[in-house]
């Protein structure tokens, strides 16, 4: 069964920063596409990024566009999610998402196409 590891979530005041790292004991992330989601209470869930797995390239949503990076290790097999300037409405568990084929580039940060999913870790921004 493929696994998905998120670490790096926590307690930052507004302005910090945190890094989300993703890991899998059984998959090679570089051959997957692989997408950040999050879910706040009472909201739907959202792509917040995505990194594709044939040119690297990027995709962000309009809210953390240059505040989050997203980019692979891949001598470690992970992909991490830089989160700059955070804002107590970035409050969210944080999963990380794999797929093996995207429908098209509108389709990365929808969750439709995503095959194996993390079980979240929690980011709280407050002061």
């Amino acid at each position: 069964q493929v696994q998905l590891v998120e670490s790096g979530g926590g307690l930052v005041q507004p302005g910090g920063s945190l890094r989300l790292s993703c890991t899998s004991p059984g998959l090679t992330l570089y051959l997957n596409n692989i997408a950040w989601f999050r879910q706040a209470p009472g909201k739907e869930r959202e792509g917040v990024s995505a990194i594709d797995n044939s040119d690297d390239d990027t995709y962000y949503a309009d809210s953390v566009k240059d505040r989050f990076t997203i980019s692979r290790d891949i001598a470690k097999n992970t992909v991490h999610l830089q989160m700059n300037s955070l804002k107590p409405e970035d409050t969210a568990v944080y999963y990380c998402a794999a797929a093996h084929v995207i429908s098209s580039d509108q389709a990365y940060l929808k969750p439709d196409d995503y095959d194996y999913w993390g079980q979240g870790a929690q980011v709280t921004v407050s002061s």
